[in-house]
């Protein structure tokens, strides 16, 4: 049987053993074998996606940086609610913030960049999804609700300012893929529910046929909940469907991605009314999603040692959104008073695009090469309206007064052109030594156009932006045996100002935000250069580690603004240069019954420059409420550390029980710029959440999850600002959710993984 007809099939399913194989067979150093057709029996050659299009991967062993990786069987085992619960409780260097008490709009940080829902904060980790670039074409924001937790089936988090993966890979990507039903056959079927009236159904479907070279896979997730909180309640239901076809030399899939969320929120608490954590500050606050996506992707082997691969997808959110503004105790209607508002928005975003890419797998000069080149295309194109509205006060609800009446209104159209031409290249010196050259070259058009209207005062929000950037990268790797391996490197990544942000850049007129936009001043690129070292290895055949160290500079780094002059607005400006520099230790072992896995995270994020900004309830304010950041200073809502343990123990073979244990240290505020508020940081904090699985047979298993076991008072994020209740300026935080508890059950039927034990790998 040949090495191609032997391959192929099981490649072209896109799974992380399969794309090990066939790297290990294009470098046979990897892998020692007579026969190479025998390395489709090897479990341990481990391979990452170091390109946005899925392809064929890249040993991890060549990979100049400390790449993260999860898969469906350790977020199945946890139950995660969602991928950004996984993220924090599991990788290092990531820490996450609830700002607004909903599970499912986490900002999530990463080596001190943010990936988040909400509009308005920087944004600096790229997010793909099979391929496709998931951050919103407006503000580059991160909807988790629309990624569906049991439809994964690896994930990758490739840390650095990567110029492979485009705009926004400042502090690292984030690579998702998606099961399939030659991988993931058989039938499963999932309820649960419990504390705060969660109550969710989850079902899976795969199966190929290998007669017609067809296999599907479908997902679907019904999520609600009343919250924790009160005014936090849930509602997500997700579907996500694919179909592949494939040959000896071909590969074919369709998939279809469906969403409909809707979400409460509500804000965080200001320190004297802690004690009551469960009460809204003020309310109503809602967002809500409605996706559709499609992509297809294909690959096709033009020879052995030709490669090429493509996507070509269109995705569409419609997002509904009202907040609530209350910047007085007003009751009063008198239409002269306008400090409390109503706000509705509506943002209608279109996204399509594609991606084209050819490997090469022939040597150079007698030594081991795989090169890569692409090129990709990304447009947006986004409607949004925002209407505000004079409201009361009453109690803790903001009531419109007259919704025939608008105090100020916004309708933007803007378009987002995303043009990409990359190349990578892995060229090995020798078996230990490998070098990886890679580069990427940006275009980003955005054009914009439309007006605000305040009171009568129409603000223009016209303008066209171009941003372009050649951003390199270079890195090295030795391996001086299969135990141990070094790796170092330097990169460069860019992301443009979006349009959120270049239409509320004007000092002169500040906007509200995630609401209004008043003006369209040009604003700077953010460039970020990123080195990285470290080491790792074996310390036996079932006990791996890692070191690490880094550091990321950002230039012309971009931040909201306040104004100073009303507490809710403000402006995005470039603040000059910041740094993230920290360290990294990973630990993973699997002892018999027992398996363990620890993250350490050090994140130093500091201000390079100084700068001024507004700070009113800043208790270092000087007269014009402002502030002084100095270089030096911490940047808020950032954990300097956070530590990550893992623990799942067989009591029997039939019964699992895991825990994670989750610490972070104390961060600054927002609004605490200059890190010298009386109040001073948010504490740290440690949690403990417990889950455990039991198979009655092959057919059906229970199981149970517990979070914040011993029912710890923490809170996640901190925000200054003047409590409108009793007119003082006080740090406003974000509490963590109490203890709470969830039992299911599971029934399935022809998985691969259907016999006794739960693998908690």
């Amino acid at each position: 049987m040949s090495v191609k007809s032997s391959l192929r099939p099981n490649y072209f399913k896109l799974k992380v053993i399969n794309l090990a194989v066939f790297a290990a067979l294009a470098m046979p150093n990897l892998v020692d074998a007579a026969n190479k057709a025998e390395a489709l029996e090897t479990e341990q050659v481990e391979v990452v996606g170091t390109t946005p299009l899925p392809s064929i991967g890249t040993p991890i062993n060549q990979v100049p940086s400390n790449v993260q990786t999860g898969s469906s069987k350790q977020i199945g085992q946890q139950q995660s609610l969602d991928l950004s619960e996984y993220l924090d409780n599991n990788l290092g260097s990531v820490n996450t913030s609830n700002t607004v008490a909903n599970p499912y709009q986490a900002d999530v940080q990463f080596r001190g960049f943010t990936a988040s829902p909400l509009l308005g904060t920087p944004q600096g980790l790229s997010v793909y999804l099979d391929g496709v670039r998931v951050n919103e074409p407006f503000g580059d924001i991160v909807n988790w609700d629309l990624i569906p937790t049991n439809a994964i089936a690896n994930i990758n988090l490739i840390p650095g300012s990567n110029p492979l993966f485009g705009l926004n890979t400042l502090g690292g990507a984030l690579a998702v893929h998606t099961k399939s039903g030659a991988e993931f056959p058989g039938y499963k079927a999932t309820v649960y529910g419990g504390s705060w009236a969660r109550r969710a159904f989850e079902f899976e479907a795969g199966g190929e046929n290998k007669e017609k070279n067809i296999d599907y896979y479908v997902a679907g997730n019904i999520f609600k909940e009343n919250g924790w909180r009160e005014h936090s309640s849930s509602d997500v239901k997700q579907i996500f469907g694919k179909v592949g076809w494939q040959n000896e030399l071909s590969d074919l899939d369709l998939s279809l991605a469906l969403a409909d969320t809707m979400m409460e929120g509500t804000q965080t608490v200001p320190l004297s009314a802690l004690n009551e954590p469960k009460k809204a500050y003020t309310y109503p606050d809602s967002i809500g999603n409605k996706m559709v996506m499609l992509n297809l992707k294909g690959s096709h082997f033009l020879t052995d040692n030709k490669l090429v691969a493509g996507n070509v997808y269109y995705r569409n959110n419609r997002t509904s959104g009202f907040n609530s503004n209350a910047a007085s105790n007003s009751s009063s209607a008198d239409p002269l008073d306008t400090d409390n508002q109503n706000v509705s928005t509506e943002t209608d975003q279109d996204g399509y695009g594609g991606a084209f890419q050819l490997t090469l797998l022939n040597d150079l000069a007698g030594h081991k090469n795989q090169f890569t080149a692409g090129a990709s295309a990304d447009f947006g194109r986004t409607d949004f309206t925002s209407d505000s509205f004079q409201a009361t006060v009453e109690g803790h609800e903001t009531v419109t007064v007259n919704p025939q009446t608008l105090l100020a209104k916004v309708r933007l159209n803007t378009k987002n052109d995303y043009y990409g031409l990359y190349a990578t290249d892995t060229f090995s010196f020798t078996d230990q030594w490998h070098m990886t050259l890679s580069g990427r070259y940006n275009v980003a058009k955005i054009k914009l156009a439309g007006f605000s209207d305040t009171a009568g005062n129409i603000g223009d929000l016209n303008g066209n932006h171009r941003y372009s950037r050649f951003n390199p990268a270079i890195g090295f790797n030795y391996n001086p045996n299969n135990n141990l391996g070094f790796y170092g490197g330097y990169n460069e990544g860019m992301r443009a100002a979006t349009p959120v942000e270049l239409s509320c850049a004007d000092p002169a007129t500040p906007c509200q935000l995630p609401n209004s936009f008043a003006a369209d001043p040009d604003l700077k690129k953010v460039v970020a250069k990123t080195w990285e070292g470290g080491v790792r290895g074996k310390l036996a055949d079932n006990l791996s580690w890692n070191a690490g160290a880094y550091t990321t500079e950002n230039n012309d780094d971009i931040q909201f603004i306040a104004s100073g002059i009303v507490p809710t607005q403000g402006f995005f400006q470039n603040v000059g240069k910041t740094n993230r520099q920290g360290l990294e230790l990973g630990l993973n072992g699997k002892f018999d019954a027992l398996t363990l896995a620890a993250n350490y995270g050090f994140v130093d994020a500091t201000y390079e420059s100084d700068f001024t900004v507004g700070s009113a309830a800043n208790s270092s304010k000087n007269a014009l409420d402002q502030i002084q950041v100095s270089k030096g200073n911490r940047i808020p809502s950032i954990a300097r550390h956070t530590l990550k343990i893992r623990a799942a123990y067989y009591v029997t073979s039939a019964w699992n029980i895991g825990t994670n244990i989750v610490m972070a240290s104390g961060q600054f505020a927002r609004g605490d710029e200059n890190n010298q508020d009386i109040n001073g940081k948010v504490p740290g904090y440690a949690t403990v959440n417990l889950d455990t699985h039991y198979s009655i047979n092959k057919n059906w298993k229970l199981f149970g999850k517990v979070n914040n076991v011993f029912d710890h008072n923490y809170a996640t994020f901190g925000v200054l600002g003047n409590n409108i209740f009793n007119g003082q300026d006080e740090q406003f935080r974000s509490p963590a959710a109490p203890r709470a508890a969830w039992v299911g059950v599971t029934y399935e039927f022809g998985t691969k993984k259907s016999a006794a034990a739960v693998d908690v790998d």
